[in-house]
């Protein structure tokens, strides 16, 4: 009898760590909260006032701290560590609210993130700074961006749209009103139209116009003509209703001078015009020009792309531009137009001088980190901004059947826009059931 019973413990025990190997790979949340968590919070705990000594993140204490210590309590006079404020777990990983004593920065504690992911065991660390004098470590218990799952509460709103997942569990929302254009860059297959297909399925949901620009004879973007008011799938087109672009945001400043404000967004919601997205795939097809009679028309798309990153942001102009290079090889004014993308997304390239195009001139801590993103994971990308701030992120797997969907559901938000109607794109008709097959098939064959 008692081997029986030792027989089912270790059938039971054996039992339990199988299921809790199981639940780490294919149930990371799971296991995070029932097994991650409580081991970190433990390790931090105990390991807290030692991890910070050893990472440099101590000060010495004042001399009335020192005097009171050694006379007072009695006790050693020891360096003086950032204060826990708050401890809070979430599903994905830790959040802990660190006050940091006087002669330490955030810059200091960035420093050591990497320290203190190896310390704690933890998948990584990302430091905020949340008000003057503290900061917040945002701990991931496991990779969240090898299955990406967004956050409930990511919904689109305003001009807020989350298109991707952060590293630290965090939605990533591309804000119109914080980063009014911005440039996103990656090799074939990256996932550039994986990110393209977000914003659209986001956007589709606001009340805004959306005008595309797809010189591939409209591949990518004619499935979303539901909801575009405006589509050009030739440079010829391209030139034309950009020249349009620009003649309606003048319009709108003159509404703007008339009204004495300088932003669309200071007027009354009566007189507001509609805020316009241009969402611009490949822009080196707008660059390449192929005989001499090309390049006036060359001329006149880059100057009115320059103008309109430069001042079309009053006016609720937006431009959202794609492409695999944006470098000086494009021609004249493509660095000048890169220079007022202040939003910058690169995704996995196929050298290191593309990733320095997007990412050198706002955040260079970054252009290693897009050079090694592996092949496998389609999708990761780096995010920066003019900040200098950056965070590796990943798109959700959506197919084009979805953001088409999204696209005829939301169809009536199409804004009535006249100078754009010349180009709204003919809608195609849903499709229909498929027609089953008369034919027979082959009899198998050994």
């Amino acid at each position: 009898m008692p081997d029986v019973t030792m027989m089912l413990e270790a059938t039971g025990a054996l039992g339990a760590a199988g299921g809790l190997g199981y639940a780490k790979h294919r149930a990371p949340r799971v296991y995070w909260s029932l097994v991650g968590l409580p081991a970190v919070v433990g390790r931090l705990t105990f390991t807290y006032r030692a991890t910070m000594d050893v990472c440099g993140l101590t000060v010495q204490p004042s001399r009335l701290r020192a005097f009171m210590t050694r006379n007072v309590a009695r006790r050693e006079v020891q360096p003086v560590p950032p204060r826990i404020r708050r401890i809070r777990g979430t599903s994905t990983g830790l959040r802990v609210t660190l006050r940091l004593p006087a002669g330490l920065e955030p810059a200091d504690v960035i420093a050591s993130s990497e320290r203190l992911r190896h310390a704690w065991g933890v998948h990584s660390v990302t430091v905020v700074e949340t008000r003057p004098g503290f900061v917040e470590l945002r701990m991931t218990g496991y990779d969240v961006l090898r299955r990406v799952r967004m956050p409930r509460r990511a919904t689109p709103h305003d001009m807020v749209v989350p298109v991707a997942l952060r590293e630290d569990g965090t939605a990533f929302e591309r804000d119109y009103r914080k980063a009014p254009m911005a440039l996103t860059l990656g090799a074939n297959a990256s996932g550039k139209s994986m990110y393209q297909r977000n914003l659209i399925k986001g956007l589709a949901r606001l009340p805004v116009a959306l005008a595309g620009i797809d010189c591939k004879r409209g591949v990518e973007q004619s499935a979303f003509a539901p909801r575009l008011s405006a589509l050009a799938t030739t440079p010829d087109d391209a030139a034309s209703l950009l020249a349009v672009l620009v003649a309606e945001m003048e319009d709108r400043f003159d509404l703007l001078s008339a009204h004495g404000v300088s932003d669309v967004w200071e007027l009354p919601e009566h007189l507001r015009p509609v805020p316009v997205v241009v969402l611009v795939d490949e822009v080196a097809e707008l660059f390449l020009i192929s005989s001499r009679k090309d390049e006036e028309r060359r001329e006149r798309i880059v100057t009115a792309l320059i103008r309109l990153a430069q001042m079309a942001r009053a006016a609720g102009i937006y431009l959202e531009i794609c492409g695999q290079r944006f470098g000086s090889d494009l021609g004249k004014g493509a660095t000048m137009l890169r220079a007022q993308l202040t939003g910058r997304v690169v995704h996995r390239v196929n050298d290191k001088q593309t990733a320095e195009m997007g990412l050198a001139d706002v955040a260079p801590d970054a252009v290693q980190v897009a050079t090694l993103i592996p092949m496998e994971r389609p999708g990761t990308a780096v995010a920066a901004d003019s900040s200098g701030g950056w965070s590796k992120i990943r798109t959700p797997h959506t197919t084009r059947d979805e953001v088409i969907a999204i696209c005829r559901e939301h169809a009536h938000l199409v804004p009535g826009l006249p100078a754009l109607d010349p180009f709204r794109p003919p809608v195609p008709a849903e499709p229909s059931a498929p027609v089953p097959s008369l034919l027979k098939p082959f009899p198998a064959t050994d």
